[in-house]
């Protein structure tokens, strides 16, 4: 079911089941996202593969990566696969990044020196690109260096799929407003949320870039319950599970878990901060989703439409 006009969007984390997905994919949604770790503390599934198998059991939402961490692959690589997934999808492909570093083990297990990958990752982005024109290029960088290589054939989008970078400081907000064509944080406030937003308009002005269509995105730990304080327990633990740490003091800082209301008057106070694309990961501390995605579907996401069109309407003219 396509979701009706509106400038706000709505994606879910999935875990590329092909019958879970089909279940997303007839909700009014606009994105399903997959995550993945080489070798990271918990088992988890590896983005690429992740990805594939969520762009095989899918036919009309955009599908994204959340996220790849771009400097544990060779360059060329990375081209070729997301090329190839997004012809494979007529275009759907959504291609979100970061550095990572929570799990210093991937990259001794890559090779690939941990000091080194917000560098590695800048020189990335701007290959791809160039890679994805579907030309022979030479390039000699600092960490990558091919000669005339070229990959084809190109991706549907044109120039490539867009490019969202993810992260919480300051260093990958300039990323974002330099390299990237869209900003997409994790356990952030809404009030954090504003404060980006602002660096990276301002970082984006220094270098003279123009962010007409950047994509505004936000990914959110998620869980609605009538008893807001059972949906709060269980996204702390989720979140504990996740990054070994106990999350209980802050957790209505850094997720929207609560009962209905609770959520939606979250989420709107994100839409005032400038998310337009919300990313929600259901935190359920391993029960069934499916209660949470009904809520969210039959009372937060109409009220947050509702309320987006009439901040529109209001919002006045420049």
């Amino acid at each position: 079911m396509i979701r009706p006009d509106s400038q706000i969007r709505i994606g879910i984390v999935a875990s590329g089941d092909a019958q879970e997905a089909h279940e997303l994919e007839a909700r009014e949604l606009d994105s399903l996202w997959v995550g993945g770790h080489i070798a990271s503390r918990n088992p988890s599934p590896e983005v690429i593969i992740g990805l594939t198998r969520l762009a095989t059991v899918t036919e009309r939402v955009l599908v994204g990566s959340s996220i790849l961490l771009l400097p544990l692959y060779p360059p060329a690589l990375v081209a070729k696969q997301i090329a190839d997934l997004d012809c494979a999808t007529g275009g759907r492909l959504v291609l979100g990044v970061g550095i990572g570093g929570e799990y210093p083990q991937e990259f001794r297990a890559m090779g690939i020196p941990l000091e080194e990958r917000g560098r590695r990752t800048n020189e990335i982005i701007p290959l791809l690109r160039r890679l994805w024109t579907a030309t022979e290029i030479t390039h000699d960088g600092r960490y990558y260096a091919m000669q005339e290589v070229k990959i084809h054939p190109a991706p549907i989008q044109a120039g490539g799929p867009p490019i969202v970078v993810a992260g919480r400081k300051e260093p990958a907000m300039r990323r974002a407003a330099t390299l990237g064509d869209g900003w997409f944080p994790y356990m952030y406030s809404p009030r954090r949320y504003a404060e980006s937003v602002t660096l990276i308009k301002s970082a984006a002005e220094e270098a003279g870039r123009n962010l007409a269509g950047f994509a505004w995105c936000v990914w959110v730990f998620l869980n609605i319950n009538p008893d807001g304080d059972v949906a709060r327990e269980e996204a702390a633990r989720t979140m504990g599970g996740t990054y070994n740490q106990d999350f209980s003091r802050m957790i209505d800082s850094v997720a929207a878990a609560g009962t209905a209301a609770e959520v939606t008057a979250k989420l709107r106070a994100f839409y005032d901060a400038g998310a337009r694309h919300f990313v929600f990961h259901a935190a359920t501390a391993g029960a069934d989703q499916r209660p949470v995605i009904d809520r969210l579907f039959a009372e937060v996401v109409p009220a947050l439409d509702e309320y987006a069109a009439a901040a529109e309407k209001t919002a006045p003219c420049i």
